[in-house]
């Protein structure tokens, strides 16, 4: 059996409750130079990763590598529907 599919889905949830819990769009509870620092940090721990499954040739590492970009393209996205919606123009509804 292959658990390519629940490595990727542990990266998804790993990144998208990473970023909700910092917050997608603002802070929560913390400075604007601490977010930006905590995303900073998400770009570099994915980069070191990349590296990794790249060298090291590692099936496990590249399936989490497949749900962290997953889990962050989700969040970029209701990040910049959370954009499209302050403008006004075309709301998008959010759950």
């Amino acid at each position: 059996m292959s658990y390519d599919w629940i490595f990727a889905l542990i990266g998804f949830l790993i990144m998208f409750g990473f970023l909700g819990g910092i917050g997608i769009n603002k802070p929560r509870g913390m400075s604007v130079k601490m977010w930006c620092a905590g995303y900073l940090g998400v770009a570099l721990v994915f980069d070191v990763l990349v590296v990794l499954g790249l060298i090291g040739q590692i099936a496990l590492v590249t399936d989490l590598l497949l749900g962290l970009s997953a889990g962050a393209a989700t969040g970029l996205a209701l990040h910049v529907m959370h954009h499209i919606n302050e403008e006004g123009e075309h709301p998008i509804i959010m759950g």
